[in-house]
């Protein structure tokens, strides 16, 4: 018997604005993850991808439908209810968003500020652990100025896996870099991911990396195109 979905979307709705203003941007958005999948979501620009993303990390509360994460629902969810399910949760974005008066070591150790367990030894030990599964051991004490891209997005990367999470959340992480840095990062992810055992939703328009999915799904208009959901990659 399969388990319970890691993600799973039912009905799901979402407008921006009020009144006049409204704009809804996601319509009947029906989709089941589950635990370990890598799941790619394609689309044209505006089509609601990032949206989703959003609302699936928690970092803004879903307003109409059912949106359960890792069994919790989030429709409707109060602010610390989303805190905490954000814990659960790794980010890379297309900009990796580190910040650049920290080394890496530093902006890889901020990933596990949210967990107040560890001890600043032992945040700086996972830390320095897993930028040496990156292959950033040499240089975990550069600042950001003086890496390449595909450096920055492994420190990203790192920063994103180092508190284990259940679930990782990826925009357009290969959009800024070359082939071979994009091809390298994307199977980090990969790797790092299955060691862990989590589950990655990533947004991309790349279609270098679409055989890396157990899953494509397609948006397009707010709406998930039913016949990609089910589309097996595997």
């Amino acid at each position: 018997m399969q388990s319970e979905p890691a993600i799973q979307i039912q009905r799901l709705n979402h407008s921006f604005g009020k009144s006049n203003l409204k704009k809804q941007v996601l319509f009947d958005v029906n989709l089941d993850i589950f635990a370990g999948e890598i799941v790619l979501m394609t689309g044209p620009s505006g089509s609601g991808k990032t949206t989703l993303l959003t609302l699936v990390g928690s970092l803004r509360s879903a307003q109409e439908g059912s949106l359960k994460i890792l069994g919790q629902e989030l429709c409707g969810a109060r602010t610390r209810t989303l805190d905490r399910a954000r814990r659960n949760n790794g980010y890379i974005f297309q900009a990796h968003n580190l910040h650049s008066s920290l080394t890496a070591l530093q902006n890889v150790m901020m990933g596990l500020e949210v967990h107040p367990h560890y001890s600043k030894a032992q945040m700086r030990d996972r830390a320095s652990a897993m930028l040496a599964q990156v292959g950033l051991e040499e240089r975990i004490h550069y600042f950001p100025d003086d890496l390449s891209g595909g450096q920055k997005q492994r420190v990203a990367i790192a920063r994103a896996l180092v508190s284990h999470p259940k679930l990782v959340l990826a925009d357009e992480p290969t959009a800024a870099l070359d082939s071979k840095s994009g091809r390298n990062v994307v199977e980090l992810m990969q790797r790092l991911a299955k060691e862990q055992g989590c589950t990655i939703l990533m947004v991309t328009h790349d279609n270098r990396i679409l055989d890396i999915a157990d899953r494509i799904v397609h948006m397009e208009d707010g709406y998930l195109a039913p016949q990609a959901v089910l589309a097996s990659r595997r």
